[in-house]
């Protein structure tokens, strides 16, 4: 299977962005070749803004910029943004409904051996509870590509969450991104799986899995997280028994809350979460890490089975 890591896509996408329109500005804290946004730097210097490691004054500028009529997009790891800057993404960004793009790589525990203080594992619960934040987390390198190339011309702010290492390419290119909308990439009667990120194709593997078993799985990427497909959630409450969430973060604030949420209100069904259960990272390499934290295809069966049998 091909592997290529969502940031790379990304530093792609901002070049073809950059390339068709002059208000495409880019900026980073001191973290340029790690955001792949140095891609964007050699074409376009004059657009690339690399504030230092000030991350705070980086999503200043970066609404500042965008009340001045540029669509503009702030890297840096996804532990400094939101982590670092809270209060000036929550005033400067989210209050003030600017056009600022936080578009955070190194989001996870599969940051790997740069240990627990780089492992951001609850900044999609930050950003959720945010007015006027937009939440997605792409599943493969060609859905970043698409995401990117969208939330570009939808006015207001968006947090965008990708990784560090190379994942499984799960689409095509002929693959549309549509926000707010759950992709069904499996049909099945007996439970619905729902993931986002690197948890995407660990979903399809469990679902190859729980086949063989005699169980049939539904798998939706779900991979804007707000606004929430309620409507797909709603559909399928009808026809499993359960669901199963699995996302590379804490399981409180995140993709598996939200789910929860909704089901809990409309349909009353049982909601297993696959996530971090509320534990901070260890340096390890990611697979390891991964394997340790039960963030895996057998966990995700494990998950379903409770449910179905």
């Amino acid at each position: 299977m091909v592997e290529m890591a969502t940031r790379d896509a990304y530093g792609k996408a901002l070049v073809e962005l950059g390339e068709r329109d002059k208000n495409i500005c880019v900026l980073t804290a001191d973290l340029a070749e790690s955001t792949r946004t140095a891609k964007f730097e050699a074409k376009f210097p004059e657009r690339h803004f690399d504030i230092g490691i000030e991350e705070a004054n980086m999503i200043g500028i970066a609404a500042g910029l965008a009340s001045c009529g540029k669509i503009t997009f702030a890297s840096t790891f996804a532990v400094f943004a939101p982590g670092r800057c809270y209060d000036q993404i929550r005033i400067a960004v989210a209050y003030s409904n600017k056009d600022v793009k936080i578009v955070s790589t190194h989001g996870g525990i599969t940051v790997g051996e740069d240990g627990a203080s780089h492992q951001a594992c609850e900044d999609i619960a930050l950003m959720r509870v945010l007015p006027n934040m937009r939440v997605v987390v792409p599943a493969d390198a060609i859905e970043t590509e698409k995401v990117i190339k969208e939330i570009a011309y939808i006015p207001g702010p968006f947090y965008v969450r990708l990784g560090r290492p190379r994942v499984p390419v799960i689409f095509s290119e002929t693959y549309d991104f549509e926000l707010g909308k759950g992709k069904v990439l499996r049909k099945g009667k007996d439970v619905a799986i729902i993931a986002c990120g690197i948890m995407v194709s660990k979903a399809i593997e469990a679902s190859d899995i729980l086949h063989k078993r005699g169980v049939e799985a539904t798998v939706v990427n779900m991979s804007t997280i707000k606004p929430l497909d309620v409507n797909l959630l709603n559909d399928l409450g009808g026809v499993v028994k359960g669901f199963v969430t699995a996302e590379e973060h804490s399981i409180y604030g995140g993709l598996g809350e939200a789910v929860a949420g909704v089901i809990s209100e409309n349909i009353c069904k049982p909601v297993k979460r696959v996530g971090m259960m509320d534990v901070f990272g260890e340096s390890g390499t990611a697979q390891e890490l991964l394997i340790k934290y039960g963030l895996t295809a057998d966990n995700i069966v494990k998950k379903a089975l409770e449910i179905v049998v």
